[in-house]
């Protein structure tokens, strides 16, 4: 079948979900100042948004082959489309809950069927790699354009002039829909069991497995660390380096742009070298630069305080979200190394799990992160990711045993 019309889709795809997903902080904000909500009932959205994309994958990863990918794919994204034309004429703190509850469940969906989809339309590991890590690079490119894209909207003395990018990103589901209805999509017949219930008990079968066992901690603690510094990243950048709300905002893009263009020279170093080798060698980079990088940009904090534009930053503030160039080819890499080892059969429940335990990881980065901001201050709050960095390194080793066995 031809290939790059479903990639293409699912880039796309991905693209618009990533928009969508990083918006919460900013939607959170308005409904605060718009719909007149305290900060413990907009904060709800965020449970909104990550309760039905774990309960989602979980509940039916496992027999979304019986359905198919692409008729699967279409439905989240007609999902995702109605969503965001409710928001624009909702104009409400409900719609907003309505908004987060699809973008999740549909989530939930796509990134299944996509991880799923992947194994359909590559012939080797390293292909296999490559595809993973661009198709997260993009969706970085997506939560870093989020930030861009929702101010470049938001007009002064209008103040429900934000609510058009939702036309847009309605438009870009739509785009998204139609580019997939004219690919051809051969997803062969492999079923995960023989039944609803037997392809259910074939993603707990999977726990059984050491190869999955290993893997699913590593994932764990890779979003726990890839979360709690882009979660927090903001608030050092305020308080550690002093600049203004404003600029520490933008600055904190700067750690999504470098997730992507990692994941997409990932993407490229995969086809030739082994996924080992590049995470290993990634993962050893990244302590390199939490050791000597954070000391030298914590120390700068006296000579930015006060700033408030992006030019006036001082260039050793860029240095330390650069560390998302070394961190970002790890998950896709590990995702990638785990579902080659695997049947195809076995992708959409692996990839349920994966969804599950990448929401743990990322709640509890995010959490711990926020205990150590305020028990040891900011200042040294993200060298304690050296602990799960470490814990990686390890799993690294492990995997690259199991998966020499093929689990």
């Amino acid at each position: 079948m031809k290939t790059v019309g479903i990639k293409l889709s699912l880039y796309v795809n991905y693209f618009v979900f990533a928009i969508l997903l990083n918006s919460v902080g900013i939607v959170i904000l308005k409904s605060i100042h718009r719909y007149g909500v305290g900060e413990v009932e907009a904060s709800v959205l965020e449970a909104y948004k990550d309760l039905p994309i774990a309960i989602v994958s979980f509940m039916v990863a496992s027999f979304l082959p019986r359905i198919g990918y692409k008729r699967v794919m279409l439905a989240a994204l007609a999902l995702v489309c109605f969503a965001c034309i409710y928001m624009a004429l909702g104009n409400s703190f409900f719609a907003a809950k309505v908004l987060f509850g699809c973008v999740g469940a549909a989530f939930a969906l796509i990134k299944v069927s996509v991880y799923a989809s992947i194994g359909l339309v590559t012939n080797n590991d390293n292909e296999h790699s490559s595809l993973m890590s661009s198709i997260e690079g993009v969706f970085m490119f997506g939560i870093a354009l989020a930030y861009f894209l929702f101010p470049f909207f938001n007009t002064e003395g209008q103040p429900d002039a934000w609510l058009r990018v939702y036309w847009v990103l309605a438009g870009l589901a739509l785009l998204s829909i139609f580019l997939l209805r004219k690919v051809a999509f051969n997803e062969g017949d492999q079923i995960p069991g023989t039944d609803l219930w037997d392809d259910f008990k074939q993603m707990f079968r999977l726990i059984t497995k050491l190869l999955v066992l290993v893997f699913v901690l590593a994932a764990f603690l890779f979003v726990m660390v890839e979360q709690g510094i882009m979660t927090w990243l903001p608030t050092f950048n305020k308080e550690v380096l002093a600049l203004s709300e404003n600029v520490s905002i933008m600055m904190a893009s700067i750690f999504a742009i470098s997730l992507g263009i990692g994941r997409l020279i990932a993407g490229i170093l995969a086809q030739r070298y082994s996924w080992f080798y590049v995470t290993g060698g990634c993962i050893l980079l990244s302590i390199l630069m939490i050791v000597f990088v954070l000391p030298k940009t914590v120390s700068i904090g006296v000579v930015s305080a006060g700033t408030s534009q992006l030019k006036d930053v001082p260039l050793l503030a860029y240095a330390f979200p650069l560390v998302g160039l070394f961190i970002s080819p790890i998950y896709p890499l590990l995702n990638s190394a785990v579902l080659t080892a695997l049947p195809n059969k076995l992708h959409s429940p692996m990839t349920g799990l994966i969804i599950v335990f990448s929401a743990l990881g990322g709640t509890l980065g995010s959490r711990a992160m926020g205990f150590l901001f305020a028990d040891i201050g900011p200042a040294q709050g993200f060298y304690y990711t050296l602990l799960p960095i470490g814990a990686l390194l390890i799993a690294l080793v492990m995997l690259k045993k199991l998966t020499q066995s093929k689990g």
